[in-house]
């Protein structure tokens, strides 16, 4: 993949995860990639994870691309301004621009209600995964004005207008999306596209070591968990978003909530072991299974519990909801 030779990408928050898979993806197909983040060599975030921007900078070269880390704190106005001013100066350009920043496993609150909740807490949250995007965007953006135009990725989780599970994660992954339509109003007179993509189930250093596997034996965790069995790797993700941002007709589809699997299967990118894991058609699967049983157990009860506000909003699904309503009646929910 050599689509993307010449182009001058950023990825924010591109330490791990779905941020390094992009990075290295757009390495992949040829581009420059600045490589941003917290995490550097002998200068931890407070995650306190080993994984760094340098080591993604050298995955982004290995694949054929070029590689540039930086630490950056995108909470930090003044330095985002300085990141722009140096790919300013040292390149002239950018032409992609992907946000990734998240920071906000260690705090979300799972279970707490609204009356619940640390605010402050999730103020912090807030500030790591909504903030920053802006931050980002406002100073990145006006580089693509200044060129022959650009795509802007924001990374989220879901392509759902439903309830995520807790307040604070809701707010923050659905403000990306949000983020995405209202700059691509603002954009639309301008050559530059902007989009939200959300990855399916990510095997990322984290969930990979919260089952105790490796990518190398990951499929040993499917006995823990069957879902595990349609995860895909972050390199995915990238995959498809080199992709979208090589496509000449992105454009039709700036300000859209696109998916991982959906996007795989349009352009034929694959994983990294050929497969192209579809994380909707395995849910509505196993959902329906479910439905068509007579004898959930508790994980069925709470895949149930967890997929039925996914569904608000969507008209298309109304049908599948209102089964899974009665079903969750039925069973004393």
């Amino acid at each position: 993949m050599t689509t993307l030779r010449g182009k001058v990408a950023l990825v924010a928050g591109a330490t791990r995860g779905a941020g390094r898979g992009i990075a290295r993806a757009l390495g992949e197909a040829g581009a420059t990639v600045y490589c941003t983040g917290r995490s550097s060599t002998g200068v931890s975030s407070d995650l306190g994870r080993p994984e760094t921007i340098e080591e993604t900078a050298a995955l982004v070269t290995t694949a054929g691309g070029v590689g540039i880390a930086v630490r950056v704190d995108h909470t930090d106005e003044a330095s985002v301004e300085r990141l722009f001013d140096r790919v300013r100066e040292s390149h002239g350009q950018l032409d992609i621009l992907v946000n990734d920043i998240w920071g906000g496993d260690a705090l979300t609150e799972w279970g707490k209600r609204c009356w619940e909740v640390d605010v402050q807490t999730g103020f912090t949250m807030m500030e790591r995964a909504i903030h920053t995007h802006i931050i980002t965007n406002r100073y990145g953006v006006p580089l693509m004005l200044d060129g022959p135009g650009g795509v802007v990725i924001e990374v989220t989780d879901g392509a759902f207008y439903g309830y995520r599970g807790q307040l604070f994660y809701d707010l923050c992954k659905m403000s990306v999306i949000r983020l995405a339509y209202a700059m691509s109003v603002e954009l639309s007179d301008r050559p530059i596209s902007v989009v939200a993509v959300t990855p399916g189930f990510l095997r990322s250093e984290a969930v990979l070591e919260h089952f105790g596997v490796t990518e190398d034996n990951w499929r040993e965790a499917i006995s823990k968990d069957p879902h595990f069995a349609v995860s895909e790797t972050p390199l995915l993700v990238g995959r498809v978003i080199a992709a979208l941002a090589a496509d000449p007709e992105v454009g039709s589809r700036s300000g859209q909530v696109l998916t991982s699997w959906a996007l795989a299967r349009h352009y034929g990118v694959t994983d990294v072991d050929g497969a192209t894991p579809h994380w909707d058609e395995h849910l509505d699967g196993a959902i329906e299974s479910i439905l068509d049983g007579d004898d959930p157990s508790p994980d069925d009860i709470l895949l149930l519990q967890v997929r039925k506000p996914q569904l608000d909003f969507d008209e298309s699904r109304a049908a599948q909801r209102a089964r899974i309503e009665a079903f969750l009646d039925a069973h004393g929910r």
